[in-house]
């Protein structure tokens, strides 16, 4: 797939059973609880964080005594009216914007000032030492959940430069259809624009060649690494190739058994040089925002057999009937148009 990052796939805090049964397996096979939290679904937990948020800097504002007493320290309502704001609006920024990571880093970092400010107060408890230690030792896990969330929905920069992101979608197919359609890679370009063509070249072996700009290629090889039938594949790119790149896909049967749900992982490092300037081009500023465009095109190619379309219909409204739809649709005019307007401009160039 792309290249697009690897941050951990996220899992359903509401499957759990599921969760824990594969947490079980993977201890037996030497991994730490901290893999278990690596499923967490990462959307689904920050709306969790966001209206924990704000019911908690609505109890701070308007019941400050009441929550100094639950808590062991002293009723300072001015310090609590602060911090009760701070919470309603980092919970209001994760609620209604649609990249909630940097609000979310701004609650991990609202988590360290009240961890110093519990350290403070379990300095000079008195009496209360063990009530406080108990709340400092709930806000530490809500800082690692804080943490968790913020590191899968933001896409950025990891060790070594890697640029790393992730999405998901559900589609109303199952688990066994959308495996079966994904694990034939030569698949990909139909809903990946990306990329021209994904040959395979052995049992696990595939090679990859994706468009870029200025009519250049940028080829490279990739082997499958895991393959667990209807629940997960993972992929990594072959040592010298000049996209350096791994990734997961995982396949989730959806609430209530309908559906699945699809989680893409992806991670990867662009060259130095001219073709590092083409793959930068190639997936963008955004590599989140493509991988969510591929799964929103295999959602259709699943569900209707064919990718929608307006292009080349002679009526129809100006506008869709969904705001959403045209702003995506205004996003992907302007950038076909760029992306055209680019290439004429270094073939003139070269002329």
């Amino acid at each position: 797939m792309t290249t697009y990052p690897t941050g951990e796939s996220s899992r359903r805090l509401s499957e759990s059973s599921l969760s824990v049964q594969r947490w079980r397996q993977d201890r037996g096979n030497g991994l730490s609880p901290q893999a278990f939290l690596q499923d967490i679904n990462g959307e689904d937990l920050a709306r969790f964080l966001g209206w924990f948020s704000i019911g908690l800097g609505i109890t701070e504002v308007f019941a400050p005594g009441a929550l100094a007493r639950l808590l062991g320290v002293k009723k300072r309502p001015a310090l609590f009216g602060f911090l009760g704001i701070r919470e309603i609006t980092a919970g209001i920024g994760i609620l209604t914007v649609r990249r909630p990571g940097i609000w979310l880093w701004s609650r991990v970092g609202g988590d360290m000032m009240d961890l110093a400010l519990l350290g403070l107060a379990l300095a000079f408890a008195r009496g209360t030492r063990g009530r406080v230690g108990a709340v400092t030792a709930a806000v530490a896990g809500v800082t690692a959940l804080d943490l968790l969330c913020s590191e899968q929905l933001t896409d950025g920069v990891g060790r070594g430069g890697a640029i790393r992101t992730g999405r998901s979608i559900h589609v109303n197919r199952s688990p066994e259809e959308v495996y079966n359609f994904w694990k034939n890679c030569e698949n990909f370009p139909r809903f990946m624009y990306h990329l021209e063509s994904v040959r395979m070249a052995g049992d696990k072996r595939s090679h990859w060649v994706a468009k870029a700009p200025a009519g250049m290629k940028v080829e490279w090889d990739a082997e499958t690494t895991q393959d667990i039938p209807n629940e997960r594949i993972a992929w990594r790119s072959l040592e010298g190739s000049t996209v350096s790149n791994s990734g997961e896909v995982r396949f989730e049967r959806g609430p209530s058994g309908r559906g699945t749900i699809v989680r893409v992982a992806v991670e990867y490092r662009t060259p130095a040089g001219p073709i590092g300037a083409a793959v930068a081009k190639l997936f963008g500023r955004e590599p989140g925002q493509q991988i969510k465009q591929d799964l929103r095109r295999f959602k259709q190619l699943m569900e209707a057999g064919e990718i929608l379309t307006t292009e080349g219909q002679p009526a129809g409204r100006a506008r869709s009937t969904s705001l959403k739809f045209d702003a995506s649709s205004r996003r992907s005019a302007h950038a076909k148009g760029a992306f055209e307007r680019s290439e004429a401009f270094q073939k003139e160039e070269r002329l």
